[in-house]
């Protein structure tokens, strides 16, 4: 059995794990914010802009940044007006102000922006044009743009860009320290409004996006992870993910509105001492997704390193709490690719409604294993309505996004510790298939765990090579089987079992009757060293057919089967010299 204080470390006291978290977000709260200090506000006007929306005013705004630089850095003031430009150079200790009414707006001449210079070793480096920006920082200290304007991306269409379609990202900065992005409004951004990459000091506040691709997008690179990040209070309305990226460290987001055509939060490599609280996600997105004009919104939160293309580190120390979804595809897509590890990520308090598509999902398809999984204080409605034949379907590695699954609930692989804490999950329609499923789960511990009634025909678990289960204030228990049968199966049509090749065993059990009617069975198989369970959901007095595929005999020899009380002796041959094989 199991030591319950294992597995319970987040509940009464904050644990080493999470305490790095809070002491960041702290150091957040009483940080002022970044905002250029100087003598000075440089009024765009002064140089020469005029605002119109039609003439090309370029010049005049970065002439002004110039000027604020030369004076030791200060405000650079647009006023109220349309400003169309190509790329704005921001510099060190400067702060773009923009007055309600203002709107910077992008050229559609794609010859007037520019891009960074990336160090070699990111990984991005090669992408060249794609670093295009409206406004660019490169290697800078002390920026801000802040003010009740708008920041216009204009929709600008590059027939040679990503999805021969996309134009340049709205704001771009590389390798900076203390920026601040505060109150401004991003619209109809080419590309990404806000992207990033191996930056500190982030803070991104009461921002809305509205329109183009991601809303905010960073990334850092292996051993260079941006690090202290804050996105608060902000408000998304993006065709694509509105918040996405690889290789954080310290990265808060909090109180915002995420509404999607894609995913609310996608993580695509590694991150660690990661907080997600007190966000609403739902769709359908208000904008379209550009590159498919479709609506429906994705996962809530999608975090998959490795999915998209091969990272390395850990996705670690993850909070995630007080959270409201509607109409999503799934609320968690929790997924590793091989050359990432995760350590211990906790769900408190959610609220889910409308999940149309997957069932929640915790899975490993790397070498190691997801180590501590907690949900907890977690209510889920799924449409429902999957069928029988959903139920039977295969599990593959997931591509880029959730998928159909046959659990309605929960999905779990590779997880060392997986425990579902006053969790509570419904259905709109009737589903056949179960609303739990496992593979590879070391210690399992349900708590409160709450679901409709199942079906007799598919129960409510499927459950292979889960080691341990602890129960707690449910109406069912883990019941001892009496087992009947023990078969041996081979494919080889001569009946032989062949070394190298597999073989299946068929067990027949029974849940002797009592009064603990409904519960768990566990049939555990040892086979020529190889050991197989699974657990079976049973109502009282049931018999059922066990099937355990994907054996392998071993070297040729006479082994012991054994099942229970039931052992078969498997003799192993050696192939045929001149079978054709």
């Amino acid at each position: 059995m199991m030591h319950r204080n294992r597995i319970r470390w987040p509940r009464n006291s904050v644990s080493e794990v999470i305490r790095p978290v809070l002491v960041m977000v702290g150091l957040m709260a009483t940080a002022q914010p970044a905002i250029a200090a100087g003598p000075g506000v440089f009024s765009i006007r002064d140089y020469g802009a005029v605002g119109d929306g039609k003439t090309l005013d370029t010049m005049a705004i970065n002439k002004a940044i110039e000027a604020c630089t030369t004076a030791g850095g200060g405000q650079v003031l647009f006023p109220p007006g349309r400003y169309l430009s190509g790329t704005v150079h921001l510099k060190s200790r400067v702060s773009l102000f923009l007055e309600a009414g203002a709107t910077l707006v992008g050229t559609t001449d794609l010859d007037k922006y520019h891009h960074p210079t990336l160090p070699s070793f990111m990984p991005e480096a090669k992408w060249g044009k794609w670093h295009r920006a409206l406004i660019l920082g490169d290697g800078l200290e002390d920026i801000a743009i802040t003010g009740q304007g708008v920041i216009d991306g204009n929709k600008v269409f590059d027939p040679t860009g990503e999805e021969r379609m996309r134009g340049p990202h709205t704001f771009v900065f590389i390798n900076c320290r203390k920026v601040t992005v505060r109150d401004v409004s991003f619209l109809d951004s080419a590309n990404y409004a806000i992207f990033f990459q191996i930056s500190d000091q982030v803070d991104i506040r009461n921002v809305k996006f509205t329109g183009g691709w991601d809303g905010i997008h960073f990334r850092g690179a292996p051993e260079r992870p941006c690090r202290n990040v804050s996105i608060v209070g902000c408000q998304f309305f993006t065709g694509d993910d509105s918040i996405a990226g690889r290789y954080w460290e310290n990265t808060l987001i909090s109180d915002c509105i995420i509404n999607s055509s894609c995913n609310g939060i996608r993580l695509i490599g590694p991150a660690s001492h990661l907080i997600i609280h007190d966000c609403l996600f739902y769709g359908p997105g208000i904008r379209p997704h550009r590159s498919s004009n479709r609506n429906n919104m994705l996962a809530g939160l999608n975090l998959q390193p490795g999915a998209w293309d091969a990272t390395q580190g850990s996705l670690d120390n993850v909070l995630i709490s007080d959270i409201t979804m509607h109409n999503v595809s799934t609320p968690f897509h929790f997924s590793l690719k091989p050359g990432n590890t995760a350590g211990n990520i906790v769900v408190n308090r959610v609220s889910a409604t409308g999940v149309y598509r997957a069932a929640s999902s915790v899975e490993s398809w790397a070498q190691t294993a997801f180590k501590n999984v907690v949900f907890r204080d977690v209510t889920i409605e799924y449409k429902g309505g999957g069928t029988r034949k959903q139920a039977l379907m295969s599990v593959k590695s997931p591509g880029v996004d959730a998928r159909p699954l046959p659990a309605w609930g929960f999905y779990a692989r590779n997880v060392k510790n997986l425990q579902l804490d006053n969790v509570r999950l419904l259905c709109e329609k009737e589903d056949l298939r179960p609303v739990l499923m496992c593979e590879g789960v070391e210690w399992l511990t349900l708590e409160d765990f709450k679901f409709p009634p199942p079906t007799e025909i598919n129960g409510a678990f499927a459950l292979d090579d889960v080691m341990h289960i602890q129960l707690s204030g449910m109406n069912f228990y883990t019941v001892e089987p009496r087992y009947i049968e023990l078969n041996l199966i081979t494919d080889d049509t001569s009946s032989r079992f062949t070394a190298g090749k597999p073989y299946s065993a068929i067990v027949t059990v029974e849940n002797v009757k009592q009064k603990r009617a409904i519960g768990l069975v566990k049939i555990e198989l040892i086979a020529a060293g190889q050991k197989k369970n699974r657990w079976l959901w049973m109502l009282s007095g049931e018999k059922k057919e066990v099937l355990f595929k994907g054996l392998i005999a071993p070297k040729a020899r006479t082994y012991e089967v054994r099942c229970g009380n039931i052992t078969k002796r498997l003799r192993v041959e050696l192939q045929s010299v001149g079978n054709g094989e």
